[in-house]
């Protein structure tokens, strides 16, 4: 009986300091200081980092991306604008590092051409899939045979539910 006691005791306190610990993490951490202290220079490169795709996370920005890859390219962004190099300089500098790819918005050229005119491509067969499944099933309705009015009536009574007597069952 004691030990059960002291069992839920130790339970209690343990799940006290945990929630504790829990609880006092947010109120211990201290705010990220900006990495640049020239704000102009900052603006530059969250600017240019929202034109380049995170490659780690492939549907982020590099200014959304928290993957280290994608702090690691902000840097280089940084240290390169800092250094004097004009954005397309930079854009350049990434694009032959690490393709067109790096670019959150790929430019039109041979290469892309694909990537760009696809979805139109996909829509138009769609499109044209679509029409011709309809007209293909309007043919075959109009050249469905049709039933006679003794066929009629005997599918009305089939579903009233009142039998037909001039009809013998089928088995």
């Amino acid at each position: 009986m004691r030990a059960e006691v002291l069992k839920r005791s130790v339970r209690s306190a343990f799940s006290a300091v945990l929630f504790l610990v829990a609880v006092s993490g947010p109120a211990l951490a201290a705010e990220a200081e900006p990495l640049a202290n020239d704000p102009v220079l900052e603006q530059r490169v969250m600017d240019l980092s929202h034109k380049l795709r995170c490659l780690v996370c492939q549907n982020q920005t590099i200014a959304e991306s928290n993957a280290p890859l994608a702090i690691d390219l902000r840097n280089q962004v940084r240290e390169q604008f800092a250094a004097g190099k004009s954005e397309e300089a930079v854009v350049d500098y990434l694009v032959a590092r690490y393709g067109d790819f790096v670019l959150y918005l790929p430019p039109f050229k041979g290469i892309t051409l694909l990537l760009w005119l696809g979805p139109a491509l996909l829509l138009v067969a769609g499109t044209g899939w679509l029409a011709w499944r309809l007209r293909s099933r309007a043919k075959e309705a109009q050249s469905a045979p049709h039933l006679t009015q003794d066929e009629r009536a005997r599918a009305s009574a089939l579903l009233s539910g009142t039998p037909n007597s001039s009809e013998e069952p089928r088995s």
